[in-house]
């Protein structure tokens, strides 16, 4: 689904991914995205009818660290294993606590809920932001 008249798919592009119509008004339609956004979205904008395929992608597991590896991904190592000076969960005796009213990420921005959008031209096109996820 183009954001932009002309310049190709920007949305909905991940596997098993499907936008639907809701509304049409005007110069614009109303758009429900995959994460539960409604967007407004120009009506002459192209979009492709259905699903993307290759649904089953995210069901997929790969099973041991070598299958990962070949992809070339790096192991992950937790914050709270590392030394101070290398994450904010860093040091302490044994199995420290984070130590921090909220989660840091490695930088020492706020991390888990905080919400980092700034303020954009297209936040007017928004009409309902996603819903917070649900676990």
């Amino acid at each position: 689904m183009e954001l932009t008249e002309g310049r190709g798919a920007q949305m909905v592009r991940s596997a098993g991914a499907a936008a639907q119509i809701m509304a049409k008004e005007g110069d614009y339609c109303l758009i429900r995205l995959p994460s539960g956004e409604m967007r407004q979205v120009r009506a002459a904008c192209f979009a492709t009818i259905g699903q993307v395929g290759n649904v089953e992608h995210g069901i997929i597991k790969l099973g041991k660290a070598g299958r990962i590896r070949h992809r070339g991904r790096r192991p992950q190592v937790r914050g709270a294993a590392m030394n101070p000076r290398d994450h904010p969960h860093g040091g302490g005796e044994g199995k420290a606590p984070v130590g921090m009213p909220g989660p840091k990420t490695k930088w020492g921005k706020p991390a888990l809920g905080y919400r980092t959008r700034g303020e954009k031209p297209s936040d007017k096109y928004i009409v309902r932001r996603r819903g917070k996820k649900r676990r």
